[in-house]
């Protein structure tokens, strides 16, 4: 059998091992999900340890079906939930808690008192990210405050920070063993404690948040010009096989898409929901509340940057129509309860669940659903929700026009709800752009599967991986231009309810 390359896919629900051949098509698959731990309102946490037992589960059954096993894998890339936070005792491997989810709000008093000095932009010209909840270091600030023990290992250099792609590589190559401590330029970015012109840990910034050098991993390229370790053969792929390459998932997700021009431009459709726009060499500063992030780095090429606009919660809304409220059974069944009525009969749902994310950076908003009549029924509230994402989605887009001074001519999609036909239509008509769903949408895995194979030489350059993206399904705009700003119109008044809602 020809080699395949190997894509673990660590998300916010669930955790994927995908195998791909050379023609960029998965030819194994294996999935389970990890256990969502609400132990405050605002708090979400993952058991690190489960995530890793998970991780283990999905190699081995995905590699299972392969007839060497883990022999006939060429190399391995991790994509990651990026924000997500670890801190873990480096001499046994054990958290020193639960990981703290990119969604989980605690950290909001942290950075009040950041901004204290300089506002929400106070250390955006050095990683372009604003002051929020969202990022890494305000966690990290948090657990070293808070966490019984964790001070004390960190200050004597027995602890190791990471987001979850450190975490899995650093136990994929060994872990107490002479695991290797990195994260690539990409999660760096989302951490708030890089410089974004240099690549490197800020030192001013871990001044003031007080956080030790010596507990942060190494920030490597995105793919790496020489493995940063091997897999063990006893390990879950028993075999050694080179880990190369890794990528926050929606940096995948671009890389997926083949975006590689400046101008192109993804959005995933996920619990969350990120639009990305490549900017080329150049790090855009946004005046219009999205990120400047990095794409990707490969091997000693310069980096390619980002404007992302962060949207927290969209799948997850499904999630809670079936979870808390009962709605359905399956996550798929919205599309038909949507179906079931003409439109939203005046009727919006804004998921601030979590605050609001770009371009408002609220985290004292909280969600609202409004318009609500006699008339309502449970599936004007499940198109409610559908209709959510592609509003937040349409404000992202227009910020990034303003921003990059480049309007938006298609958008290509992907993740779990591009396939629910109502939602990429009513996205298209808001956008009034063309939405294009390619052939392969788990372009997250595919993402990082391409970094390692470039890595290896498994294929040869970026053409040859734009020629292997085709498209599946295109969604033209059919929406008239009055109705379409009438709805924005409401959905915007919506989301002025939301605000100022948590108060100190």
């Amino acid at each position: 059998m020809e080699k395949a390359i190997a894509a673990i896919d660590q998300g916010t629900t669930s955790t994927r091992c995908i195998l791909f051949n050379a023609e960029g098509k998965p030819v194994a698959h294996a999935q389970m999900e990890h256990e969502q731990i609400y132990p405050q309102p605002g708090w979400v946490e993952h058991d690190p340890l489960e995530i890793w037992a998970r991780t283990q589960s999905v190699i081995r059954e995905a590699v299972g079906h392969l007839p060497g096993g883990g022999a006939d894998l060429a190399a391995i890339g991790v994509t990651n939930q990026r924000e997500t936070s670890i801190l873990w005792d480096r001499r046994t491997g054990k958290p020193f808690g639960n990981a703290i989810v990119w969604q989980d709000t605690r950290t909001k008093a942290i950075c009040d008192a950041l901004g204290e000095q300089g506002g929400l932009d106070r250390f955006r010209g050095t990683t372009g990210l604003p002051l929020a909840t969202y990022f890494s270091g305000p966690k990290l600030k948090w657990m070293l405050e808070n966490v019984a023990g964790a001070n004390e290992a960190a200050q004597a250099g027995e602890a190791c920070f990471g987001t979850v792609d450190s975490w899995l590589i650093w136990w994929l190559t060994g872990g107490p063993q002479g695991g290797v401590h990195v994260t690539d330029v990409t999660n760096a970015s989302r951490t708030m404690l890089m410089n974004l012109a240099a690549l490197e840990w800020d030192p001013g910034i871990l001044e003031v948040l007080g956080i030790p050098h010596g507990i942060l991993p190494r920030i490597v390229p995105s793919s790496a010009q020489e493995p940063w370790g091997v897999t063990d053969s006893s390990g879950p792929f028993g075999a050694e096989i080179p880990v190369c390459a890794a990528l926050g998932d929606q940096q995948a997700a671009l890389v997926g898409q083949a975006c590689f021009e400046p101008g192109e431009a993804k959005n995933t459709y996920g619990t969350g929901c990120f639009l990305l726009l490549n900017t080329g060499t150049e790090a855009v500063n946004s005046t219009s509340g999205l990120i400047t992030t990095v794409a990707y780095q490969l091997g000693d090429s310069k980096p390619i940057f980002a404007l992302e606009g962060s949207i927290a919660i969209a799948g997850a809304l499904i999630q809670w129509l079936r979870d808390n409220l009962g709605l359905f059974e399956r996550s798929e069944q919205v599309e038909a309860l949507a179906a079931s009525v003409e439109d939203n009969g005046g009727v919006y749902f804004v998921p601030a669940f979590s605050g609001l994310f770009a371009p408002y950076w609220r985290s004292d908003a909280r969600g609202v659903i409004v318009g609500l009549t006699r008339y309502a029924n449970r599936g004007h509230l499940a198109r409610a929700a559908l209709e959510a994402t592609a509003y937040q989605t349409c404000e992202v887009a227009q910020a990034m026009a303003v921003d990059s001074g480049i309007p938006l001519r298609t958008l290509k999609v992907d993740g779990g709800m591009v396939y629910n036909d109502l939602l990429m239509q009513f996205q298209a008509d808001v956008l009034d752009v063309p939405v294009i769903r390619p052939r392969i949408a788990e372009t997250t895995a595919l993402g990082v599967a391409y970094a390692a194979g470039l890595a290896t030489g498994f294929w040869p350059d970026l053409a040859s991986l734009r020629e292997l993206w085709v498209a599946d399904k295109t969604w033209e705009p059919v929406m008239a231009s009055d109705r379409r700003t009438s709805l924005y119109k409401d959905w915007k008044r919506a989301v002025q309810r939301t605000l100022d809602w948590v108060s100190d």
